[in-house]
């Protein structure tokens, strides 16, 4: 019986080179002349033999793994967004792995060392923010090219994002004009967007000469929105009420659960004279058009912030300068209006 080809030493003794001929294939197959190739490309059909991806990437100078880390494998939005990236990855001849930090930092830390172990060529990463450790990410940036995606780490980072600014401007002149200026239903300290969106929402109500008004929550420190958005909003109808009669949460999710909150207690949302209560929301969740009613937001463009971080990280891969010395890049996409009947 023939022995089993496990390793790259076996398959060297097999095709009957050395080691370092082999390996120098597997890292670039022209790198080897071509009389070389082929008995080793003979050998592979023969034997079929296949070297761990792993090992080969340790190998490179340059792997051709590229690493991703989101705060929740669950959310919609984290999943197109990684859905964009892995397919034009795999266009560019790259293999892009996806890892979740639970929303933990110590999480985001293992994830960072365990794509650092696999030598990856460079990292796109929606960071926690507020809980992340600074340090360990800026030694990573530091050493391979870095994109951030959904909320930047800080001012300085390279970052694809919607831009929070024109996305309130835009909700918050529509719900000014077409009813009670809205209230603002923040979010838990997740990540920088709590703050980013309750400023934009800040901003933008004082440019329409209206007086803010933040809705007072808990901070659950939680990625369970719905049940956040719920829970609070049960507490605050139960009581004194929200201070106005049209409420705009950060994100649909959080919308999701005020809607919940309202219909428990027999209150009708909607834009009408009938209704109780207007809510809208942010970012245009795929199960939003499906709520009852469907939810007033603004839509941002997961498709264009996907195939934007990943194509900015492979120029970067590109370019010679080392990571610590490249410009940083701060791409901001428009967001969409979609008005429907909870608003």
């Amino acid at each position: 019986m023939a022995k089993t080809i496990r390793t790259m030493e076996d398959f060297s003794a097999f095709v009957g080179l050395s080691r370092t001929t082999v390996s120098k294939y597997f890292n670039d197959p022209g790198s080897v002349r071509q009389n070389t190739r082929s008995v080793i490309e003979a050998a592979l059909k023969k034997s079929d033999f296949r070297p761990s991806i792993f090992a080969v990437n340790l190998n490179r100078r340059r792997s051709n793994i590229l690493g991703v880390i989101i705060p929740n494998s669950t959310d919609p939005f984290y999943m197109a967004l990684t859905r964009r990236i892995e397919t034009i990855a795999n266009e560019a001849g790259f293999l892009a792995f996806v890892l979740s930090s639970d929303g933990r930092a110590e999480m985001e830390d293992q994830a960072i060392q365990t794509f650092r172990s696999m030598n990856i060529a460079g990292a796109i990463i929606a960071p926690l923010g507020v809980r992340s450790h600074h340090r360990v990410l800026a030694e990573l940036g530091a050493s391979i090219p870095l994109i951030y995606v959904d909320s930047p780490l800080d001012e300085t980072s390279s970052f694809v994002g919607t831009d929070n600014r024109q996305s309130f401007r835009l909700i918050v002149d529509y719900l000014c004009r077409s009813g009670e200026p809205p209230c603002y239903f923040g979010m838990p300290l997740v990540n920088n967007n709590a703050t980013a969106r309750q400023e934009a929402y800040v901003e933008a109500m004082r440019e329409f000469k209206v007086t803010p008004s933040i809705v007072a929550v808990e901070d659950a420190g939680s990625w369970d929105f719905e049940k956040f958005g719920h829970d609070e909003a049960l507490r605050i109808l139960k009581g004194q009420g929200f201070p106005t009669g049209t409420v705009l949460c950060a994100n649909d999710r959080i919308a999701f659960g005020v809607i919940s909150a309202a219909y428990a207690l027999g209150l009708k949302v909607g834009h009408g004279a009938d209704c109780d209560l207007r809510v809208a929301g942010h970012d245009d969740h795929p199960l939003s058009r499906y709520a009852c009613p469907p939810i007033t937001t603004v839509a941002q463009n997961y498709n264009e912030i996907g195939r934007l971080a990943i194509e900015l990280l492979l120029q970067r891969l590109d370019e010679d300068a080392p990571p610590a010395k490249r410009d940083n890049a701060r791409v901001l996409l428009n967001a969409e209006l979609m008005l429907r009947r909870s608003a």
